[in-house]
């Protein structure tokens, strides 16, 4: 399953579903992007075969290339399944509170599937329900104030998008070394607290001293409110706009 992206003459998405055959084990796309989620989501990525997804379908690896041709077609169902979820979202009352349902549904998504972080910004996202989240997404802000053409609506979306990817992977890998690790946050601050008073005391770092000292602690939700909000203000609401 590693045929370079775009092999297949035509998408996954535009190419039927096999004939059902007689077998014990009926398949199709969404039971097996059902299985490969349950499998990434144990496993991780690199966990990610097609001997584990078969084991979990309890059918044959072979059968599973009667419906994906390669990794990257897996990966594609696997990621529109989650956008799936996303785009259960309806409008909501204003241009911003679509988006930042938007927002905050998609880091529910990829809390709970945190592989799907890793492939945000990574591969192009053009699946049915990927696309659907991007139309609503993209129609939303295109009501901002400040968008007042097309070349504003695509460098909202590129910065809107690029916080969102860069924010929802650094908290996963947070929560990553916190397990591989061990070791929470308290656990982490009492084991490197001494040294950072020590060198913050030389008065070389007066800033960071700040931030440390007088900044807000905030928990993770109450980190991305915070910054997609400040964020959102900065890209859509600029002066003279």
């Amino acid at each position: 399953m590693d045929t370079p992206y775009g092999s297949a003459a035509l998408p996954v998405w535009e190419r039927p579903e096999p004939q059902p055959r007689a077998a014990p084990v009926p398949l199709n796309r969404a039971k097996i992007a059902a299985a490969a989620i349950r499998v990434a989501d144990e496993h991780g990525l690199d966990g990610l075969s097609v001997r584990k997804i078969a084991k979990e379908l309890g059918v044959g690896p072979m059968r599973l290339y009667d419906y994906v041709v390669n990794r990257s077609e897996l990966l594609d169902l696997m990621v529109d399944a989650v956008y799936a979820r996303i785009a259960e979202a309806g409008p909501q009352p204003g241009w911003r509170a679509t988006v930042l349902d938007i927002m905050h549904r998609t880091r529910a998504a990829a809390l709970d599937h945190e592989w799907f972080a890793d492939l945000l910004g990574a591969r192009p996202h053009l699946g049915p329900h990927a696309l659907a989240v991007g139309e609503a997404t993209a129609a939303a802000l295109s009501q901002a104030p400040a968008v007042r053409d097309i070349d504003d609506l695509q460098r909202t979306l590129g910065a809107l998008n690029a916080f969102l990817a860069g924010a929802l992977r650094r908290e996963i890998t947070e929560r990553r070394t916190a397990r591989a690790t061990g070791t929470d946050l308290s656990a982490w601050q009492a084991a490197h607290g001494p040294y950072l008073q020590r060198m913050l005391a030389t008065g070389r770092y007066p800033t960071v001293a700040r931030l440390v000292v007088d900044g807000a602690h905030l928990d993770a939700d109450e980190t991305f409110r915070h910054n997609l909000t400040t964020v959102l203000d900065g890209i859509t609401e600029r002066e003279g706009a």
